[in-house]
């Protein structure tokens, strides 16, 4: 009997996010595809207010290069790459849990002057005064990753939010591969309306959760 062929792994955030996520999976030895399904588009908005804000609350890595330069203010982030941005944009930041629900607790007490810079679509509202600087457009697979699609071996998909699951399962509706999927929430996992060989859904709502995710379903594999 022939062996299993090897799963590849379909990385569909942002180029910039996905070549950092595939950097965490290298010692698997897996062939990565990167192909956004979203694409991060400024929009206009009040830059002056921006600029004024006594202190930021970023919860996405696109929010950072709309909030110019930070001089030494204080800035919530979501995570680590984002608080990475900030630090680099100048901003005195505070790294947070990975995701927007676990962030409540860093703001509470706040007070006057704080500002949340978002995308048009947000996971979750922040009970700080908001802004949208930048929009999330769909964007459809390239051939390489259809070509995935069409294939045998099997396709894993980390599946990074409601929205982008729900735009990848419109795209992959006729895959012939198998899909391992691996969301990143519940939420996540009950906006994909496509075909699913194996589910794992991330025990921590975040990157570290996803790869975990990832673990499981390649365990899964091994032990078959």
């Amino acid at each position: 009997m022939p062996p299993n062929p090897t799963p590849i792994l379909l990385l569909t955030r942002p180029e910039p996010a996905s070549r950092r996520f595939a950097a965490d999976l290298a010692h698997l030895d897996l062939e990565v595809l990167i192909s956004p399904v979203l694409r991060i588009v400024p929009v206009a908005h009040d830059a002056a207010r921006l600029a004024a804000a006594r202190g930021l609350v970023f919860t996405s890595i696109n929010a950072v290069p709309a909030a110019g330069a930070g001089r030494g203010r204080p800035a919530i982030c979501v995570g680590p790459a984002t608080a990475e941005a900030a630090r680099a944009a100048g901003f005195d930041a505070t790294e947070g849990p990975g995701d927007a629900a676990r962030m409540m607790p860093m703001l509470d007490g706040l007070g006057q002057g704080w500002l949340h810079p978002h995308g048009a679509h947000v996971a979750k509202a922040l009970p700080v005064p908001d802004m949208v600087v930048y929009d999330q457009l769909p964007e459809p697979l390239d051939a390489a990753a259809r070509a995935a699609l069409a294939g045998t071996a099997p396709v894993i998909l980390p599946l990074f939010s409601p929205r982008s699951a729900h735009i990848l399962s419109g795209q992959s509706a006729g895959a012939r591969a198998p899909l391992w999927l691996a969301p990143i929430s519940p939420a996540a996992r009950d906006a994909w309306q496509g075909p699913a060989a194996r589910l794992a859904v991330a025990p921590t709502p975040d990157a570290e959760g996803v790869l975990s995710a990832i673990g499981q379903l390649l365990a899964a594999e091994q032990s078959t």
